[in-house]
């Protein structure tokens, strides 16, 4: 890796998990030039929601371990 990109590397380790995310979203998005489409900008709306309810003790979550037993259960 170039020291540029060491650099933004250990600048983007100091970022909440949720920039991080975004961060990943958009250098992955400028591979192809390709846009946002419709289903990703509506998946980002439910997200934000989700964790504007969450936030605001409107709804629970669960820890991964168990979603993932729900899963294996069908």
């Amino acid at each position: 890796m170039t020291a540029i990109a060491e650099k933004v590397m250990e600048s983007a380790l100091v970022l909440s998990p949720v920039d991080r995310a975004e961060l990943i979203e958009r250098l992955f998005l400028s591979f192809d030039g390709a846009t946002e489409r419709p289903i990703d900008e509506a998946w980002k709306k439910e997200v934000d929601s989700r964790l504007e309810a969450y936030d605001a003790g409107k709804i629970q979550a669960s820890p991964a371990s168990e979603v993932f037993d729900r899963i294996a259960k069908g």
